[in-house]
């Protein structure tokens, strides 16, 4: 066995030396078009990498970052009734317990507004609808102080 791992250590070793070899490594020769980008002629297919990819970019000022979109994000919360979710607990029949969260039935509902003469579409909880349906939408939106005219 000692004879095995002494004839095959210079192969190995041969084989560790060839695959570390990096094809970054080669010559490569860089050439300027007319248009001014940069190009390299690779020696392993002869075909042409742009180097515009390559290029560090330059900072950007503060002023020209993307500023987030000012369109409200909608919460799984009712604007009348105020509902929001529940945590509770998943119980397994093992008495294992994981926490969930219970969501507001939420829908979204276009509804007649007298005062306006119009439709207005609201995200609403099932509750929220039976009240608007009962009491009207006005005296519901009034009690939980929402202006519906910018809706």
């Amino acid at each position: 066995m000692a004879t095995i791992t002494a004839a095959m250590g210079p192969l190995i070793a041969g084989f560790s030396a060839a695959k570390s070899h990096s094809f970054s490594k080669l010559p490569m020769n860089v050439s300027r078009t007319a248009s001014g980008l940069n190009f390299t002629d690779s020696q392993l297919s002869g075909t042409k990498i742009s180097a515009a990819h390559f290029q560090i970019p330059s900072p950007v000022p503060v002023d020209a970052l993307p500023r987030p979109s000012l369109m409200p994000i909608a919460r799984r919360i009712c604007p009348f009734t105020g509902k929001k979710s529940n945590r509770a607990n998943l119980v397994s029949h093992s008495n294992h317990k994981t926490k969930k969260l219970q969501f507001v039935n939420l829908q979204y509902k276009r509804i007649w507004w007298e005062a306006g003469k119009r439709y207005v579409k609201l995200r609403l909880s099932t509750k929220a609808i039976k009240t608007i349906e009962k009491n009207g939408l006005d005296a519901v939106a009034k009690k939980a102080g929402i202006d519906l005219s910018k809706k």
